[in-house]
């Protein structure tokens, strides 16, 4: 199995790794679910303090989250840093130079949610993705969340910021009907043609967030705080069957008996069904 898995190669232009994973008779759960290692035992613990700190202050770039591990004894320097953080997946949530960015050929969609008012479950999805740390590599875990009740519809593990994993968690998400609005970031991921086009279908109008703008998605990366916070980081799990298993028991305990203050005291799921009701 580790050797099909070698074949695949998930930026291929002209074949997605769903197709690849046909081609090789590996089974696509078996790409996924096992992590990328290819970096080193102490790149690997320096992954998981950048993630810790960029948890605290996303507003942070790599020049400035150098400076922060250098005041707590890391020996790195900014090129480093910097190309941790691109393999992360995380940039700076101020305008500026950014370690990643949107594809140049794709397109951007305007940001739709300033001064409207979210009154019901569906009006608006938004999505994000992030990374998770493991004691034996890491993976990126994308989720799909109700904005007025936080409930989160569907959420999907992949070991590349590929798009076809967001494809994914979009579908299982969608079973349940559509929103009125899905809003994102500006990642690749969120403005392939691919993913805009599956929206289009289902007729759901599509919002992005501005360039640097943390607070246009806030609910989401509260939820990466939570789930990090309350779950992987205490857990340390050590790969990524481990990691799925997990995850569904969190998510499980975040949709159904985490209560928010926010919320009133209620947990998502009292809020998406009695508000539905």
């Amino acid at each position: 199995m580790e050797v099909k898995r070698r074949w695949i190669d998930p930026g291929h232009e002209e074949l997605s790794v769903a197709r690849q994973c046909e081609l090789v008779e590996l089974a696509r759960s078996s790409y996924y679910y096992m992590p990328m290692a290819t970096e080193s035992p102490e790149n690997l613990r320096l992954m998981r303090r950048i993630d810790e700190l960029y948890l605290q202050r996303p507003f942070f770039g790599y020049r400035r989250i150098t400076g922060w591990l250098r005041d707590l004894k890391w020996a790195v320097n900014e090129k480093r840093v910097l190309r941790l953080m691109r393999l992360m997946g995380l940039q700076a949530t101020l305008p500026g130079p950014h370690t990643s960015r949107r594809h140049p050929e794709h397109c951007v969609y305007p940001y739709l949610l300033r001064g409207l008012t979210i009154a019901a479950p569906d009006q608006v999805w938004c999505a994000d993705i992030t990374y998770v740390p493991m004691k034996r590599g890491f993976m990126y875990l994308v989720a799909i969340m109700d904005w007025f009740s936080r409930y989160v519809l569907a959420w999907e593990l992949s070991n590349s910021l590929e798009t076809e994993f967001c494809l994914e968690a979009l579908e299982r998400a969608l079973e349940g009907g559509p929103p009125g609005i899905f809003n994102t970031d500006q990642g690749s991921q969120f403005t392939s043609e691919e993913f805009t086009g599956r929206l289009q279908r289902a007729e759901i109008r599509i919002s992005m967030d501005g360039r640097g703008r943390v607070t246009d998605n806030i609910f989401i990366e509260r939820l990466w705080r939570s789930v990090k916070y309350e779950d992987i980081y205490l857990r340390d799990y050590a790969d990524g069957s481990e990691t799925r298993h997990g995850l569904e028991r969190y998510f499980r305990f975040y949709n159904t008996e985490r209560r928010h203050q926010a919320l009133g005291n209620r947990t998502p799921q009292e809020v998406r069904t009695a508000k539905a009701a």
